[in-house]
């Protein structure tokens, strides 16, 4: 039944690799062939996975949807990879597997430093991974599967996986639709957005799939600061809040429900930080462009004006705004290099790499349900310390929170953390800088692509140590499945019948 299943996923992605071939076609571009050799293999593939568990049962328990659910990332990624090594675009396994994964994942971290050398069809095919990736590829898989006669439910509780998701509609496949076509609908109106303020149509395409998806692949080395367009800027940063909300928030709001982002609790408490790290980041900025300004007009004889004060604010608010949404969204791309700022405002940033945006989105990160549960969890255990004989229920949305739950999101930090300083430590072994390595692996387990040092916003993972990009990418993978999932799979309790 597990063959038959990813053999249905793996027929999934040779059609959407078949879009990315006729992309490289329409373009002429001469990698054509490879990408038709590689929906070759991952068609034929498919199939024969498809006949092997042709008389499967269709009913799927809760271990057949975790293993699924992480191992699909895993066999995506090995046919995924197969265009840029065919081709000769990426010239090592290694490093192919890393770029596909990174797609896949929505980490966004790139081994390419020239990423404008590439075809269309492949600058194509790494967006679509991210888009692919971004909606969970089980989620937009759930309204397909009953075709070949599965069912998803068990597959969309492995993968959205987090402290609750929830359904908009009874059915669990008419949800997996609604969370769908609202993910369609999203990037189509952010390409047409982008390509009225600019921006080309194939640049307007590829950028649209990797925000919505909040993965950070881009079609030019400079990332988003390569458009010099204030309103491409907004446009962005506003999708890639939007991409960071609970889809099933979004969803409702779209049928006029628009209490519920108020009522969402967790909404509140992304908003209000994004807000907070803005003014913050805005702040700093502007001080350091009014002394530039004000050292520029004294040397000149000049004068401050007002137009030159407010294009000044302006452009550190836009800077702060994009930087801390693409940071706390996990989407990673960048209009500015903020590992050159004041150690203040960078330290900031690489904190906000922890948060992520709202759970049942497609941002990474501990997620801000989790913040709130531990953040409430110990305030209710100063309140319990004073008075030992009181009931302190821990409340998210004015609904109680279960022993259960709280011992969940615990479990979850500590397992994070824990991931975080080891893969640090492994990477300091492997010869990286303390710092290139803390922010590498924050990076990785965060789903955010940049990092520090020679990893940040204006470098590549090119140069990072081999076995190290293997290491990443198997964090990549632990971050995009929320921990638990990847764990099982090494539980001896999942194994037993």
């Amino acid at each position: 039944m597990v063959l038959r299943t990813m053999g249905a996923l793996l027929v999934i992605e040779a059609i959407f690799m078949g879009l990315a071939t006729a992309m490289s076609w329409w373009y002429h571009d001469p990698d054509v062939g490879a990408f038709l050799t590689s929906v070759a293999i991952t068609l034929v593939c498919g199939l024969i996975c498809l006949a092997a568990g042709a008389n499967a049962s269709s009913r799927m328990g809760e271990r057949e949807g975790y293993v699924i659910v992480a191992c699909v990332w895993l066999v995506f990624s090995i046919f995924g990879l197969l265009p840029y090594y065919l081709s000769g675009q990426i010239s090592t396994i290694t490093d192919a597997w890393f770029e596909t994964m990174s797609g896949f994942t929505t980490t966004g971290a790139t081994i390419l430093n020239d990423v404008e050398c590439l075809t269309h069809g492949a600058l194509f095919w790494r967006s679509l991974t991210q888009w692919l990736g971004g909606c969970g590829i089980i989620v937009l898989s759930i309204a397909i599967l009953p075709i070949f006669g599965l069912n998803g439910m068990q597959l969309y509780a492995a993968e959205v996986t987090g402290v609750q998701y929830e359904k908009i509609s009874p059915r669990i496949k008419d949800t997996s639709k609604h969370i769908w076509l609202t993910y369609l609908l999203l990037t189509i109106i952010e390409a047409w957005l982008l390509s009225l303020e600019g921006m080309s149509g194939f640049d307007s395409i590829c950028h649209s799939l990797t925000t919505v998806a909040t993965g950070g692949f881009s079609t030019k080395n400079a990332s988003i600061a390569y458009f010099q367009n204030p309103a491409i800027h907004y446009t962005i940063a506003i999708v890639m809040l939007l991409s960071s909300i609970n889809f099933a928030t979004i969803v409702l709001m779209a049928r006029g429900r628009f209490r519920k982002i108020a009522q969402d609790e967790e909404a509140k408490w992304f908003i209000s930080a994004i807000i907070a790290v803005t003014l913050l980041l805005t702040i700093g900025l502007m001080g350091r462009h009014w002394f530039t300004l004000y050292g520029q007009f004294t040397v000149d004889g000049g004068q401050l004006t007002m137009l030159n004060i407010f294009t000044s604010l302006e452009k550190s608010f836009r800077t702060a705004f994009f930087t801390t949404v693409a940071t706390m969204t996990s989407t990673g791309f960048a209009i500015a290099d903020y590992t050159r700022w004041a150690s203040l405002l960078w330290v900031t940033v690489f904190f906000m790499m922890f948060t992520g945006g709202s759970s049942g989105s497609t941002a990474g990160g501990i997620k801000w349900v989790r913040i709130a549960i531990f953040f409430k969890s110990g305030i209710a255990e100063f309140k319990r310390r004073i008075h030992p004989n009181a009931v302190v229920p821990v409340k998210m949305n004015g609904r109680p929170i279960t022993q259960q739950t709280t011992n969940n999101v615990m479990a979850f930090m500590v397992f994070y953390i824990m991931i975080v300083v080891v893969s640090t430590l492994v990477f300091c072994t492997l010869g990286v800088d303390f710092d290139e390595s803390i922010g590498a692996s924050v990076s990785a387990m965060g789903n955010i692509g940049p990092s520090l040092g020679h990893y940040g916003p204006d470098g590549t993972y090119a140069s990072f140590p081999a076995i190290g990009k293997w290491i990443m990418t198997f964090v990549m993978l632990i971050g995009r499945l929320e921990i638990f999932t990847v764990l099982l799979l090494f539980s001896r309790i999942l194994w037993k019948k």
